[in-house]
C-alpha cells in the first residue's frame, strides 16, 4: 500500500524543514533546507554535540578576539550541519546568511561567498548549495550579484507575489514562499479558520506557481511554512515542498492516493507584473501581512542567531 508521502512525492520534490541528522536519514528527502531556529535546537542536542565542539575548536583563537572567534565558530557549525546533510540528500543543502544583513547587499554577498568559500574547504560542491537570504529588496540585489557568480539562492519569507516576481526576475534559482504564516496572520485577525481550498497561504502559492509557469520562469517555487498535511495536499504538484518531520511522519503513517493539484500544463495568461523596487515597495507599504510577517521573520531568525551565539559562547 501507497503512503500519502510516496504518493504527494511523485508529483513534487520532498525537502526536510530540519537541521537533525537523524530525522533526514529517517525520511530521505531529496533537500533539506535549515534555519537558525533549527540550528539552535539541533545544537542543544546531546547527539550534535561532536559537531559544536569541532567548530567551537576550530574558530578559538581564529581572530584574535572572542566575539569574532564566536563568529567563526557559528559559521563553522552551519558548514558543520550541512557537510552532514549533503552527505544524506542527492539535492540541494540550504544555508542561511544571517537575517542581522537582510538590508546591507555587500555583506550579504560577502557572507555567501565566505559560505561558499567553507563549503569548497570540505569538499561539498558550490552546485550542491543554496545560500538562503531573505526576500528584501536588498536580499534580492544580492541574490541578482550571487547568481551571476554562479552562486545558487533560496529566497526566503517571501508573503507577497510581487517580491517572489522580484526574486524570479533576479535569477533566483528558487524561492520559498511561506504558507502557514500567512494563514496565521489571517486567522488571526479575523477569527477564521479555512478549509485547504480557501487557505490564503495556499492560494498564494497556487497564485506564484502560476505566474511563474505563465512567464517561463526557471526558478524553483518551493511552498514552505505548512501548519497541516491538508495545506500540503492542497499544492501537491508545486515544484517542491519543504515539510516539518511531524507533517513528513503524518503523510508517512496515512494511507492513499494524493491528487495532483498544481501542473505546468494549462496555465491561463496572466499580465507581467511591474517588480520594479517602487513597485516591491509599494506592494509591501499595502500588503500588511507581508509587511508585517516579513519583519517578524527577520527578528526571529535573527533572534535564534544571538541565542546560538549566546550558547556558543557560554560553551568557549
Amino acid at each position: 500500500m501507497t503512503s500519502r508521502l510516496q504518493s504527494l512525492a511523485q508529483s513534487s520534490t520532498i525537502v526536510a524543514d530540519t537541521g537533525e541528522i537523524g530525522l533526514i536519514e529517517q525520511f530521505r528527502p531529496q533537500d533539506c533546507t535549515t534555519n537558525p531556529s533549527l540550528l539552535l535546537k539541533a545544537a542543544q542536542l546531546e547527539t550534535y554535540q561532536s559537531l559544536v565542539t569541532e567548530a567551537l575548536a576550530w574558530g578559538r583563537g581564529r581572530t584574535g578576539n572572542k566575539d569574532g572567534d564566536i563568529d567563526a565558530a557559528l559559521e563553522r557549525l552551519a558548514i558543520n550541519f550541512g557537510c552532514e546533510l549533503a552527505r544524506l540528500v542527492p539535492g540541494y543543502v540550504s544555508t542561511e546568511v544571517d537575517a542581522a544583513l537582510s538590508f546591507n547587499t555587500e555583506a550579504t554577498i560577502r557572507k555567501a561567498e565566505q559560505l561558499i568559500e567553507l563549503y569548497t574547504e570540505r569538499e561539498v560542491p558550490a552546485e550542491r548549495i543554496l545560500i538562503k537570504i531573505a526576500a528584501t529588496w536588498e536580499g534580492i540585489q544580492a541574490a541578482r550579484a550571487l547568481q551571476s557568480s554562479g552562486i545558487n539562492c533560496n529566497m526566503t519569507l517571501i508573503f507577497n507575489p510581487v517580491q517572489a516576481i522580484a526574486c524570479a526576475e533576479a535569477g533566483a534559482r528558487l524561492i520559498s514562499p511561506f504558507v502557514g504564516r500567512i494563514t496565521d496572520w489571517y486567522s488571526a485577525q479575523t477569527g477564521q479558520s479555512y478549509t485547504p481550498d480557501d487557505d490564503p497561504g495556499v492560494r498564494s502559492v497556487r497564485d506564484i506557481y502560476h505566474y511563474f509557469k505563465a512567464h517561463q520562469y526557471p526558478t524553483i517555487v518551493m511552498a514552505a511554512s505548512f501548519r497541516t498535511t491538508g495545506q500540503i495536499e492542497a499544492l501537491a504538484g508545486c515544484d517542491r515542498m519543504t515539510i516539518a518531520p511531524q507533517l513528513l511522519d503524518a503523510l508517512n503513517s496515512a494511507q492513499g492516493t494524493v491528487k495532483r493539484r498544481l501542473s505546468p500544463d494549462n496555465i491561463p495568461n496572466i499580465a507581467p507584473v511591474d517588480c520594479s523596487e517602487s513597485a516591491l515597495r509599494w506592494a509591501l507599504n499595502q500588503d500588511a501581512m507581508a509587511t508585517e510577517k516579513l519583519a517578524e521573520g527577520i527578528r526571529r531568525f535573527h533572534a535564534d542567531t544571538v541565542k546560538l551565539r549566546h550558547h556558543l559562547t557560554a560553551l568557549l
